[in-house]
């Protein structure tokens, strides 16, 4: 059935980030979108309640009627779903959701798909707000709520579809991962670690999967210019390959960096020629990186250097990235999505610089399904370190990680501790709210970094401080 005569479309676990903004990109395209899900919470039900769109709570055979036309299928949903069984003793139709994204608003349009490990919702939703700045329309969904449009997802009026292109798995009955499906044009990666240990085996594994990516780039891929596992898997691709960082080696040079008033004021050269002096809302040396990256790729969609400046200067940023979540009696809350150590490093080097001299706590929850295990123990102390002071929460869900897999924080607070830290375990959320709350003085910054909502920690801190 051709995307045009399909009507009704049903998603199993609609509320998953993903899901709810192709619901919405679906509803708004014309079609009649309903869903279910185990687990209803905002901001994705907010999303989806205001859209129009019906959600069914919980998994149940009797909410697959016989009028739906096509059935999209979460990759977090196993083939034993209620739902999905009766998907499949009913013959309808069914797909994934990076599938469906791909021919119902990908065919026929330029598509942007940003990947990597590290920075890619920033990359995305930065590169969205350019474009649609320079009123070019561009369709986009992103794995996080953007500020500037308040919201995760548009329709295309344009030319351009920007993806956020990950690697996990597509659904129990598609294995590869979701970008193989993005039809890339144009891409930038960001970056390239061992992450997604409920996944991948290996960094090789991973490696392997980004080979194959590369090799579906029709038109050029941007690419960080000192990111040695990178550089391992560039042989694969058959496109233009550009450079970009603070390397004397890349292509798209960054050069007079300095950090002034809330903002990143650089210029870009390529090929050793200056192109543009830029002026970004955003903090962190590492998104500087990331702004490269948009120009580069922008100046090769033909957009001028005022065009990209404007969007820099007029990004607002995205929920749970470095946001300000409130202020204290001098004490700054920010929530940050960061669980890699890459990230954690970068995250905390980037308020440490906007922030100079004050006081810098690091209060972390390993949540995320590599966080939580032994693959990052080693690596996590060294990230901490530029933290004035850190707090590790007690591991989320402990009981679904293998004993032997299992992420020891203690072992973690002891190296934080002989590497010069000053680092705490302190177990329950209440808890680590009493500690800030009567250790904390005014100017101090609290960093709080988790995959999820932390037990609204951040609202619990602003409320006793």
């Amino acid at each position: 059935m051709e995307s045009k005569d399909i009507k009704n479309i049903y998603l199993i676990a609609i509320c998953g980030t993903g899901m709810a903004a192709l619901a919405g990109l679906l509803k708004k395209a014309g079609h009649n979108v309903t869903g279910s899900d185990a687990n209803i919470y905002p901001p994705m039900s907010t999303l989806l309640n205001d859209a129009g769109i019906k959600i069914f709570p919980g998994y149940k055979k009797e909410n697959i009627s016989n009028d739906i036309d096509l059935i999209i299928v979460g990759n977090a949903v196993s083939k034993t779903n209620e739902e999905v069984q009766a998907v499949l003793d009913a013959g309808i139709s069914y797909t994934s959701f990076p599938a469906a994204l791909s021919q119902f608003f990908l065919e026929g349009r330029k598509s942007l798909v940003v990947t990597g490990t590290h920075g890619k919702t920033t990359t995305t939703s930065l590169l969205s707000w350019v474009l649609e700045s320079a009123e070019r329309k561009p369709g986009f969904m992103v794995g996080g709520w953007l500020r500037n449009f308040d919201t995760n997802h548009q329709i295309p009026m344009g030319d351009y579809f920007v993806t956020e292109g990950d690697e996990y798995d597509s659904a129990f009955f598609d294995k590869g991962p979701k970008f193989l499906h993005y039809r890339p044009d144009a891409s930038i990666l960001t970056s390239l670690e061992f992450d997604h240990a409920d996944i991948f085996s290996d960094l090789y594994h991973i490696k392997q999967v980004f080979r194959d990516y590369i090799k579906l780039v029709k038109d050029i891929i941007l690419v960080k210019s000192d990111d040695e596992n990178i550089r391992d898997v560039l042989p694969s691709a058959s496109c233009r390959v550009e450079s970009y960082g603070f390397d004397e080696k890349a292509d798209w040079r960054i050069e007079d960096y300095r950090f002034e008033k809330g903002c990143g004021h650089f210029s870009l050269s390529f090929k050793n020629k200056k192109q543009a002096d830029f002026q970004l809302a955003m903090i962190g040396r590492h998104n500087v990186e990331n702004a490269a990256a948009v120009a580069a790729l922008c100046f090769s969609l033909g957009l001028t250097a005022d065009e990209i400046n404007v969007g820099f200067q007029s990004f607002k940023g995205i929920k749970r990235r470095q946001e300000i979540v409130g202020e204290k009696n001098g004490i700054t809350i920010i929530d940050d999505f960061a669980h890699h150590p890459t990230a954690i490093d970068l995250t905390i080097d980037a308020v440490k610089e906007a922030y100079p001299g004050q006081r810098v706590w690091a209060v972390f929850e390993p949540r995320s399904a590599t966080s939580r295990r032994k693959v990052f123990e080693d690596s996590f102390p060294k990230s901490f370190l530029k933290a004035d002071r850190v707090i590790f929460a007690g591991l989320f869900a402990p009981e679904k990680i293998k004993d032997e897999e299992r992420l020891d924080v203690q072992a973690v607070i002891a190296s934080i501790q002989k590497m010069g830290g000053v680092a705490d375990h302190i177990p329950q959320v209440d808890d680590i709210v009493d500690f800030i709350t009567t250790n904390a003085k005014s100017e101090d910054v609290i960093l709080v970094m988790s995959s999820g909502g932390f037990d609204g920690i951040h609202q619990k801190l602003l409320e006793r401080l």
